[in-house]
């Protein structure tokens, strides 16, 4: 992942505060995340629950088709929780493999929604 990724998920978070903030995490195959693109958060009760805009959903998965970054992931806040899958988040997740970014406190962590639940990724930051 690059510093300016990192640095985006955080100013998201920030942002959206104290409602939960939500994107998607863009990249190449090989699983190096290279860009975060934040998209509104339709769901009803947006201070404890995520929704990503099915709009920005499909645009960016076009995007991808057509050549763009492939979508990797997904990236949302927890603004009163910690930086891990919340069992709503459990609840949620397909078990499709894709990363999960999930912001607490200034705190970014990463998450592989696998068949058998979430499974913790390492960071490795790259300059960008």
């Amino acid at each position: 992942m690059t510093s300016g990724v990192l640095a985006t998920l955080r100013e998201e978070a920030t942002r959206a505060h104290p409602q939960e903030c939500c994107g998607l995490l863009l990249g190449r195959e090989d699983g190096a995340i290279l860009a975060a693109v934040p998209a509104a958060n339709v769901h009803p009760r947006p201070e404890r629950h995520f929704e990503i805009d099915p709009a920005a959903l499909i645009a960016t998965h076009r995007a991808a088709r057509a050549g763009g970054l492939a979508v990797l992931g997904y990236y949302h806040s927890h603004p009163t929780g910690r930086a891990e899958p919340s069992a709503t988040d459990r609840a949620a997740a397909s078990g499709d493999g894709r990363v999960w970014a999930i912001v607490a406190a200034g705190e970014v962590r990463f998450w592989r929604d696998a068949q058998s639940g979430f499974e913790p990724l390492p960071l490795r930051v790259a300059a960008g």
